[in-house]
């Protein structure tokens, strides 16, 4: 025995045995990989997970809130210091008197708020072909359009900006609201994603995401609403140099408030001290420029998308027919109907209070230089009461409406009885407190509006509606004037369609 022992020791190679050690060594090692893990908790990881995914979310929803605040205070500060500029004679006649261009404000308002009316025809089409976030992005790159073309004003580049912006306004906002109500939704599901009916992707019960959607277009509101802020910022910083004081412009003006209708008796054509220089002007939209693309970086690169891969393919089986149906669908109910005057009313409370309320009675006792003031404290007010919107996650959905509606109604009968001296700075202190009291109803109107709009097709008929009240006083040339300013999107729970998709 000893003797075969040795044979078989001098036939193995010289590494045989250690090779034996390591193969012993490496199965230990595959099954302590492979084996139940003691410090792996797959409950753990999964809550983890879905934080995250929360996260996620959340950071959707501010990007797609500070997106829009970025668009909105771009278009309207340049339009306001468009409009103040171009209402001065002086600058009239030296910028545009060889040109022919004396009514080119006239004409891209009009472009701006007539071509929003056959929003209902197309938006849910383009939605449907784009989706909702790029359909966010390319609005956002049409309101880039419109600031480039100021960098040579004539009729061939304001007038089709003017238009393309009417254009993208109501596809603009029904992807918005789309996109904030599926956020709403994608939080529900990855809240509650323990629940049978979320693994198994149906239907959520009915009124399970309401509270998620209340919060997150309170937020929305909240961010966007600081536009108004951002947009006097042009106007604060560079233009109020150049602006005459409250005496030169108020000169021939006796009367503020409700004697006045229309334009201000007495107003002075001429309000500007000095002609800006064509370069600090150039600068100026250059900034608004860079804002405005960094409003559509926002949208594009921290925005995510509002729906899952497989989603987004049932999406593409939906008949054109039917897409385009579907606003149309959803006006046959009786609910949004009744909430139609509350649409065109959204519009012009908020055109009167940053035109008819700012002109006749701001403007016309403080002059323009104060003219930001007024819009900065109506912003601010607008959005600190965005907040209150949380109050309906215990309270019944009409109170915002009803306390909205009831604020504006006193205010405007304050306003249509009280008539003051012009030039009276002792003034300021009750008009700043008209505006905080009107940016308070308009909160309430905005976030009320939304709360009552539970249809997510409903999103392009509630936009165009809403902008049916949206026009523009083209009579008051030196306002500042945000004609086009929806404010209110539909939101709502998933509706199913052919194809267990949804319009995004």
């Amino acid at each position: 025995m000893e003797a075969e022992e040795m044979v078989r020791d001098a036939d193995a190679g010289p590494n045989d045995n250690e090779n034996e050690m390591l193969n012993v060594g490496q199965e230990e090692q595959m099954e302590e990989f492979l084996g139940p893990q003691a410090e792996y908790n797959e409950e753990e990881e999964e809550r983890k997970y879905y934080r995250r995914k929360r996260l996620g979310v959340i950071k959707n929803v501010v990007a797609a809130s500070v997106g829009a605040m970025i668009v909105y205070s771009v278009y309207m500060g340049l339009l306001q210091m468009q409009l103040i500029l171009h209402y001065d004679m002086t600058y009239r006649e030296v910028k545009y008197s060889n040109l022919g261009l004396e009514d080119i404000d006239h004409k891209m308002l009009m472009g701006i708020n007539v071509t929003p009316i056959i929003g209902l025809l197309y938006t849910p089409v383009l939605i449907r072909f784009l989706g909702t976030k790029w359909m966010m992005f390319l609005a956002s790159g049409i309101y880039a359009l419109f600031v480039s073309t100021n960098y040579w004003e004539r009729y061939y580049t304001l007038v089709p900006s003017a238009v393309a912006i009417g254009v993208a306004i109501v596809p603009l906002w029904a992807s918005l609201g789309n996109y904030i109500t599926r956020m709403a939704q994608q939080y529900y599901e990855y809240a509650n994603y323990k629940e049978e009916h979320v693994q198994e992707q149906k239907k959520p019960p009915k009124g399970a995401c309401h509270s998620y959607i209340i919060i997150f277009h309170s937020v929305f509101f909240i961010i966007f609403h600081l536009s108004f802020v951002f947009a006097e910022f042009p106007m604060s910083l560079v233009l109020n140099e150049y602006l005459h004081e409250k005496d030169h412009i108020l000169c021939n003006v006796e009367y503020c408030g409700a004697n006045i209708s229309g334009m201000i008796p007495g107003f002075n054509t001429t309000v500007l001290t000095n002609l800006p220089r064509s370069m600090l002007l150039i600068q100026v939209e250059s900034v608004l420029m860079g804002f405005a693309f960094l409003s559509m970086i926002t949208f594009l690169v921290l925005c995510g998308a509002a729906y899952r891969p497989t989603e987004e393919i049932d999406l593409r089986s939906i008949g054109w027919g039917n897409i385009f149906q579907l606003p149309f669908k959803h006006l046959r109910d009786y609910r949004l109907r009744l909430l139609c005057p509350f649409f065109v009313y959204s519009g012009f409370e908020m055109l009167f209070a940053v035109s008819g309320f700012s002109l006749s009675y701001g403007v016309c006792n403080l002059g323009l230089k104060k003219l930001w003031l007024l819009i900065v404290v109506y912003g601010l007010s607008c959005s600190v009461f965005s907040s209150l919107s949380l109050c309906l996650l215990r309270l019944p959905r009409w109170a915002c409406l009803a306390s909205g509606a009831a604020v504006h109604t006193v205010l405007l009968v304050v306003l249509m009885a009280w008539s003051f001296p012009s030039k009276k700075p002792e003034y300021l202190g009750a008009l700043l407190t008209i505006s905080v009291l009107w940016g308070l109803g308009t909160a309430l109107n905005k976030t009320g509006v939304s709360s009552q709009t539970l249809h997510p097709f409903g999103h392009a008929a509630a936009s165009m509606l809403l902008l049916l009240g949206d026009g523009a006083s083209h009579g008051q040339r030196y306002a500042p004037q945000a004609a086009s300013h929806p404010t209110a999107e539909a939101q709502g729970q998933r509706l199913p369609v052919p194809g267990r998709g949804q319009l995004g």
